[in-house]
């Protein structure tokens, strides 16, 4: 059969869309992929409010455009601004709204700003995208909407202030809506205000709630987090309806305040909904009018990502693999994801003559290891490379002499830091670090857990050393044990115990302090977790043992003067992560290596520097 002896119906795989919001003026660029048509919302300024027992402001126009063409040259894009409220004893009314534009060359959207409401002395609403309210108790018109007219309509009109005849109560109409035309205030015996209208649910277009660019809910606003857009605004309060108000339209519309005591609200930024009326002025209640929001724009670009998301039906193992081959075979967006960790700094060296071992490197973990010692795992992005360092161990003291020993260097991995571990001293203080550098025979101990983080990285050295003949080192502090003090006149002081960690699913000990050096008697012994043993003077004459590579542990300090301390091994990095993203896991150089641990999560371990990607996809 032709198509490799599946029947089914013909696949290609395709992309999928890409929407892109702007709450400010900008640039749309295409991603440059797929038949460059796009879902277009543009919703202008909504206006801002009359004064004084006022109509509410109108929201901004609103369009949506399915299809429009989207050319390979940038699109300007403009946010139009939220009309300000009417100031009181100003006979104007609220300000209009400022328009959108989507501006493609060939064929621009533009979305007219809101009307402003009805004021005392200019009674009638303006016409906008929608209109604004008529003011209370003169019969104030509402401004028309939809004008400019566009087809479908870009908004309705507001409502008309009310009553007419007789003034039995005051009331001002709400502005309206790209819904719902806002509804006329009205009088005794159920003295109500006017609500602004309805804005429009978008969500057939864009898609459910909750969306990025659907605007937050406000307080005493119209929502809007459930994909509406552009509410008018609710008419204000007058004499003597002392204790009503319009309500704002859904899409973020402000309410209108009340004759006394209830102040009335802005509209919600980025919804172009329309501004509360003001009250007559009774009480503290100010009569100025309410702002209307800003506008927005939303294009949703069809088949325009960059990786080919969508697969159904039936597909021939040929079709299957050239698609594969091509790289248009179906992947899947990568979310942010747990991952465990262990990072160890570099040790420190040891030092010569009866000197002291290295501190051990840092160790931090998470997900393994002893409990006491587990951080908080790391939540890694998508579409991010993490530079990874892997520290140096520090050179041990050099001979002939009496040199310190070096620190060890930190290693890194995301906002983790391990410090390395504390070079020893033979006479003085020797250096604090991830863990601290032994004291020699005649120094003091290195302070463990610098710079200090929780939980701890690492412990102090021991000391200070043994200066009688025959003279002793003390060890390198460890991840879980302060070095070891020189327990008899002819040994030297054990390093610091390492940490056990099967993060890489075999256990294995890390940061192990350096063993003491011995000048006459016996060497201290390294911690366990890779810290080098001490020298010693008396026979066999040995040098201090260098901390095994990739353990951070500490170097040995060295036996006699002309023997050195041993160095500090390097750290290590291993990044633990689950199955489910391992194919978007990358390591760079191929001296690091991932595997899989046996209940299928991945690892990654860094003996060298370098880098750990995350694909967006996989």
């Amino acid at each position: 059969m032709a198509n490799g002896g599946i029947i089914g119906p013909i696949n290609d795989p395709t992309r999928g869309p890409v929407t892109t919001s702007f709450t400010s003026s900008g640039t749309y660029t295409s991603p440059g992929y797929g038949p460059g048509t796009a879902t277009v919302l543009v919703v202008a300024g909504g206006a801002g409010g009359g004064f004084d027992g006022s109509g509410g402001g109108g929201a901004g126009g609103l369009r949506i455009i399915s299809c429009h063409p989207i050319p390979a040259s940038s699109v300007p894009v403009t946010i139009g601004a939220g009309g300000a409220g009417a100031v009181a004893p100003n006979a104007n009314r609220g300000v209009s709204g400022n328009n959108s534009v989507f501006a493609t060359a060939s064929n621009p959207i533009t979305s007219a700003g809101g009307g402003g409401g009805g004021s005392a002395g200019s009674t009638a609403g303006v016409s906008g995208g929608s209109g604004g309210g008529g003011r209370s108790n003169t019969c104030g018109a509402g401004g028309a909407g939809n004008t400019p007219p566009v087809s479908p309509s870009q908004g309705n009109a507001g409502g008309p202030g009310g009553p007419c005849s007789p003034v039995t109560g005051n009331a001002g109409g709400g502005g309206g809506g790209a819904g719902a035309a806002g509804t006329q205030g009205s009088g005794s015996p159920t003295p109500t205000v006017g609500n602004g209208g309805v804005g429009l649910d978008v969500t057939p277009y864009f898609g459910a709630a909750p969306q990025p660019f659907y605007q937050a809910d406000q307080p005493n606003r119209g929502p809007s987090s459930t994909g509406f857009f552009a509410g008018g605004g609710g008419g204000g309060g007058n004499s003597p309806n002392t204790a009503v108000f319009g309500k704002g339209g859904s899409g973020g519309g402000g309410n209108g305040a009340n004759y006394t005591n209830t102040p009335g609200e802005n509209a919600t930024a980025n919804t172009g909904g329309g501004g509360g009326g003001a009250s007559g002025g009774g009480g503290s209640v100010p009569q100025n009018g309410y702002s209307g929001g800003s506008g927005i724009v939303i294009v949703k670009q069809n088949q325009a990502t960059a990786t080919y998301e969508v697969a159904s039906g039936v597909w021939s193992i040929n079709d299957a693999y050239n698609y594969k081959k091509a790289g248009q075979w179906v992947q899947v967006p990568v979310s942010p994801f747990s991952a465990n960790y262990l990072v160890v700094a570099g040790g420190g060296g040891g030092s010569p003559s009866a000197g002291g071992g290295g501190g051990a490197g840092g160790y931090r973990a998470s997900g393994f290891g002893p409990a006491p010692l587990q951080g908080s795992a790391l939540t890694l992005t998508a579409g991010t490379t993490y530079p990874v360092t892997v520290g140096a161990g520090g050179a041990g003291g050099p001979a002939p002499g009496e040199n310190n020993g070096a620190t060890g260097s930190d290693s890194v991995f995301s906002t983790i830091t391990a410090a390395g571990g504390g070079g020893s001293s033979v006479q003085g203080q020797s250096l604090s670090g991830g863990s601290g550098g032994g004291g020699g025979y005649n120094g003091a101990p290195g302070a463990g857990n610098t710079p200090p983080v929780s939980p701890p990285q690492g412990s102090a050295g021991g000391g200070p050393g043994r200066a009688g003949n025959p003279f002793m080192g003390t060890g390198g502090g460890g991840a879980t044990q302060t070095g070891g003090n020189s327990p008899s006149p002819t040994q030297a002081g054990t390093g610091g115990a390492g940490a056990p960690n099967n993060i890489s699913g075999t256990a294995v000990d890390y940061a192990g302090g350096g063993g003491g050096g011995a000048y006459g008697g016996t060497f201290g012994p390294g911690g366990t977790g890779g810290g080098g043993r001490g020298g010693q003077l008396s026979s066999p004459q040995t040098p201090g043992v260098a901390g095994t590579a990739n353990t951070g542990g500490g170097g040995g300090g060295g036996g006699c003067n002309v023997s050195p301390g041993g160095a500090g091994g390097s750290g290590v990095v291993i990044i633990r992560y689950p199955a489910a993203v391992a194919g978007a896991v990358s390591l760079a150089p191929g001296t690091n290596v991932k595997t899989t641990a046996p209940n299928g999560d991945g690892i990654a371990t860094f003996t060298v520097s370098g880098t750990l990607t995350v694909a967006s996809s996989q």
